[in-house]
């Protein structure tokens, strides 16, 4: 148990160490920053809180002194929350409002450090057992001590939770939005370990032995933290991320036309620009030219379809219209090329119109219906 424990804290410390670094390499361009300077601060005291409880998960003493790590894994963690606070308030307040905020909450936080180190100085911190900070023990004055910590990290949690919401909605930047929404679901799951915590307090005070699911807590703090430092680095990453996802959409597209594509091309070569290649670059050009070819190559097919002839085959029972319509006309294609290599065309040809009044007009929507014909038309099989 105190392995996955162990490794729950070194996946938040490095995840923390992680954002640190990516954060201080643009340091020459937000240094002056003070939005970027309290980042940087929240994200030292991330890695401190996170250092501290690896540390306190090998060794009883710090320094020298029993329970040091234990102690200043929990008074950074509440000046980690009252940073991430006030990185709150500068994204998303006034700068007045938030100079207003950003005292109230220094001083919340200076209030709360003092009182836990009082506590854990009257319950003989150093003294005790290590394990006595992880359930207790039923020590009252270590209870007291280990509940005020868990109300320091709740109480943020759901201030950052009703806060994140309207600030997404009232901001125009995309990349601070979706950092807010992270914000809030770290938020959450954090709020969830804080809840896990008390559990596990509570119920070793009365007794009770919840055996496994004491990790509950720690599987929590790590991947709270985990969220925590993706949201905190969003603005960043998030823009550069957005567009990998894209042209990894845009070459899933491009690729999954290509079969049909092809056919279409053997058949008809007149209906490229240039001569196919195997590079992807200029990635949306490229879509854009095989969406258009395979129009020009359906076109050209017209003579040739047999509108009156049945699909084959077919997506299966319970399929949505627009599948069993996609595999109609994937079948349509298959045997109008057969039929234009043989020179036979059928009478019930209705060469006129497009393509079932398809809006090419929206390329998005055309792209996911040609990739629909060319899945079907890849499981029908390339015409022969």
């Amino acid at each position: 148990m105190n392995t996955i424990r162990t490794l729950c804290f070194g996946i938040a410390a490095l995840s923390s160490y992680a954002a640190l670094a990516y954060r201080l390499s643009q340091a020459r361009r937000s240094r002056k920053d003070s939005a970027y300077r309290a980042l940087i601060v929240t994200l030292l005291l991330q890695c401190l809180t996170f250092t501290m409880g690896a540390l306190a998960m090998g060794s009883g003493s710090f320094l020298g002194v029993g329970n040091l790590a234990i102690l200043l894994m929990h008074l950074s963690a509440v000046a980690f929350c009252v940073s991430a606070q006030i990185i709150l308030l500068r994204w998303a307040a006034s700068d007045e409002d938030a100079a207003r905020r950003t005292r109230y909450w220094l001083v919340t936080g200076i209030v709360l450090d003092v009182a836990l180190t009082a506590l854990f100085l009257l319950a003989d911190g150093p003294g005790r057992p290590a394990s006595d900070f992880d359930t207790g023990s039923g020590r009252p004055l270590v209870l007291l001590y280990l509940l005020a910590f868990i109300v320091s990290q709740a109480v943020p949690c759901v201030t950052i939770f009703r806060q994140c919401g309207p600030y997404a909605e009232m901001t125009d930047n995309a990349s601070l939005r979706q950092a807010l929404r992270m914000l809030s679901v770290a938020a959450v799951v954090l709020f969830l370990y804080c809840t896990a915590r008390t559990v596990n307090i509570l119920t070793a005070a009365a007794g009770y032995d919840i055996g496994a699911w004491k990790l509950a807590s720690n599987l929590f703090s790590a991947t709270g933290i985990v969220i925590l430092s993706l949201s905190l680095t969003n603005s960043s990453w998030g823009p550069t991320a957005a567009r990998l996802l894209e042209w990894s959409r845009t070459y899933r597209s491009y690729r999954a036309l290509y079969p049909l594509w092809r056919d279409l091309y053997e058949a008809s070569p007149d209906i490229a620009l240039e001569p196919p290649g195997p590079s992807v670059s200029d990635l949306d050009y490229r879509l854009h030219r095989r969406v258009v070819e395979i129009r020009d190559g359906w076109r050209d097919l017209r003579p040739y379809i047999d509108r009156a002839a049945p699909g084959s085959g077919g997506p299966g029972t319970g399929a949505s219209e627009e599948s069993r319509q996609a595999f109609t006309e994937a079948a349509q294609i298959k045997r109008a090329l057969q039929a234009k290599r043989t020179g036979t065309i059928p009478h019930d040809n209705k060469d006129a119109g497009d393509f079932e009044d398809r809006d090419s007009d929206n390329f998005t929507a055309e792209v996911a219906w040609l990739t629909k014909v060319a899945s079907a038309y890849s499981k029908l099989g390339s015409a022969s």
